[in-house]
């Protein structure tokens, strides 16, 4: 692969304009098997740059330099398990992820030029905002961003700002490290702050990682330093096995593949080992379900309980191992939500919380002051989850805690030639456009464009949503399809609202029934195939049809059986759709 240059599949892109779109996503899933993205080393070099010099490097030294006591920044062993600096590198990571610098940042979430969203749409009245609940809550009605939006946005990052800035308080009858603790009282704003802007906006709340950092700073506020760091380990441990829970359905084997693929550093051969076998088979191979289930699943629940429980150092210290060694292993495959600094902070956490603070030294989580913090706290941060595995519908993937699952609630978008352009009517910044408009302005070749726009899409088709979207596209479509631009859902919803994080619930009936008074389609210019998790107790996913003019055209449900059987590029026609309501298309 080029350093400075992207590879493209060894196709005419004139020819490969004119294909079926079966053969277009035979090419591109067969090309993404191979070559990932095929996006040049450079980019994976900027990404590791950002991580390392200005999320890792400079918060290190904002965080030690206003953390009087805890020592200087190159000075690891003095502060590596002080309780304010872990307090910091959280508020300092839930800052760059509100601002957009975070996660889906860049070209590997749609985001061409430029590289993100985030503080260019938050701060700007006008554009969309997708309350949760409009019709229940007060005050939150409406789907354009106000100027009270843009200041309480504002607001929020300056209370974190203030929060990362302040030095630490010592006010404890025991010690507290060197450095004490965030004052307490400078967790109340930013915790306030985020629950009404969440209300106003979830794109905003999601993108700040609310379903994490929130909790975090409310321990902050309400509990004293020692039963903080318990609270921190239950709760990062929650995440852990949270995420593991989730993986042990049949979509997280389809999702190991297509990530190894997109490691700029792994072998041909060991990308190409994870497909049973490559090129005219590309479901999982066995070393993809090893992969999946066992240095996935079990690795990410019963390492985190050892954590949780363990009071013998060795075990703690290998565990602890395992689990920097599991996290490491993420960053490195540039997964596409590009989750870098996340991984990166959960790494720090687990050596900075379990060796810096033993459960044997009293820090356990028997160890809280208060008998009743034990179950409270476990129920609180188990309750969303628990919903969302049962109810998807109602909780977003991320507050389920099904992080990179391949459990997502997913949409393709299609458009007849140039309707996409109708997209502008609900509003983009300035200096944001379509992405052919991105790719062109960021220097890639003209006749590639729609190959790059396309690629996601092929991404989309390797897990198991894809091959259903695709059918109910093709069901309701026919041959229609073949001369339409697709879109993978979440990149187009990027453009309007600002982040994405594969979270289907960012663009869903609502969303597309804002675009569908806003932009103005005719029948059929506008149509999406649209799908909801898995819930946990169902062998079933539904899903709908709608058309930018009509609102949903179509609904049912298809057997995620049928979805994992399949080959992403449907060789062997759709899968079979349950069709339970279909409006009468003759009266149109």
């Amino acid at each position: 692969m080029p350093f400075t240059q992207p590879v493209f599949p060894d196709v005419d892109p004139e020819e490969y304009a004119r294909l079926p779109m079966r053969e277009r996503m035979e090419i591109l899933t067969k090309f993404w098997a191979a070559n990932g993205y095929g996006s040049p080393y450079m980019l994976h070099i900027i990404y590791i740059a950002k991580f390392l010099f200005l999320s890792s490097l400079l918060g290190l030294l904002i965080v030690t330099s206003t953390s009087p006591g805890v020592g200087g920044s190159l000075h690891i062993s003095s502060w590596w398990n002080e309780p304010i600096v872990y307090q910091k590198l959280i508020l300092w990571v839930a800052l760059l992820e509100m601002i957009g610098l975070g996660g889906a940042w860049g070209p590997l979430t749609g985001h061409f030029k430029p590289f993100y969203g985030g503080a260019r749409y938050f701060m700007r009245p006008g554009l969309l905002r997708m309350a949760p609940w409009p019709d229940k809550v007060p005050f939150t009605g409406g789907t354009r961003r106000s100027v009270v939006d843009a200041v309480i946005y504002v607001l929020y990052l300056a209370s974190l700002a203030v929060a990362i800035a302040m030095p630490g308080v010592k006010d404890y009858p025991h010690p507290v490290g060197n450095g004490g603790v965030v004052n307490h009282y400078l967790m109340i704003a930013p915790i306030i702050l985020l629950i009404i802007l969440g209300l106003r906006d979830k794109v905003a709340f999601l993108c700040g990682r609310g379903e994490q950092y929130l909790p975090a700073m409310v321990f902050f506020l309400i509990l004293d330093p020692t039963d903080m760091i318990i609270a921190g380990k239950l709760l990062i441990v929650v995440v852990w096995c949270g995420a593991a829970f989730s993986k042990i359905g049949k979509h997280f084997e389809s999702v190991i593949p297509p990530m190894v693929s997109n490691t700029p550093w792994t072998p041909r051969a060991m990308k190409l080992s994870n497909y049973r076998a490559y090129p005219n088979d590309l479901k999982p191979s066995r070393l993809a379900w090893f992969m999946a289930h066992v240095m996935g699943t079990i690795l990410e629940f019963v390492i985190p309980v050892i954590l949780l429980l363990s009071t013998n150092w060795t075990v703690t210290i290998v565990s602890i191992v395992i689990i920097v060694a599991f996290h490491i292993f993420i960053t490195s495959t540039f997964p596409l939500a590009v989750p870098l600094e996340w991984n990166i902070l959960f790494g720090f956490i687990s050596v900075a919380l379990f060796a810096g603070h033993p459960n044997e030294d009293g820090f356990g989580i028997f160890d809280f002051s208060q008998p009743w913090m034990l179950p409270v706290f476990l129920v609180a941060l188990l309750i969303f989850p628990a919903i969302g595995n049962f109810r998807p519908d109602l909780i977003s993937f991320l507050p389920s805690l099904r992080q990179y699952a391949g459990n997502w609630a997913t949409a393709l978008w299609t458009f007849t030639p140039g309707a996409e352009e109708k997209l502008k009517r609900a509003g983009l910044p300035s200096s944001v456009g379509l992405h052919s408009e991105q790719i062109r302005a960021s220097g890639a070749p003209e006749e590639y464009i729609k190959i790059m726009v396309e690629m996601f899409v092929g991404w989309r088709s390797l897990h198991t949503q894809g091959r259903g979207l695709m059918s109910a596209l093709r069901d309701y479509l026919g041959d229609d399809l073949d001369y339409r631009e697709i879109w993978e859902g979440e990149t187009g919803a990027n453009l309007l609202l600002g982040w994405n994080f594969g979270d289907g619930h960012l663009h869903n009936l609502r969303f597309l029934e804002t675009l569908r008074e806003c932009c103005g389609f005719e029948p059929g210019e506008f149509v999406v195939a649209w799908a909801e998790s898995q819930p946990l107790h169902k062998p079933t996913q539904e899903w709908f049809v709608f058309d930018g003019a009509l609102g949903v055209v179509e609904r049912g449900t298809w057997n995620v059986n049928d979805c994992v059987a399949a080959q992403p590029w449907l060789p062997d026609g759709p899968i079979p759709l349950n069709v339970t309501w279909r409006a009468d298309r003759s009266a149109v």
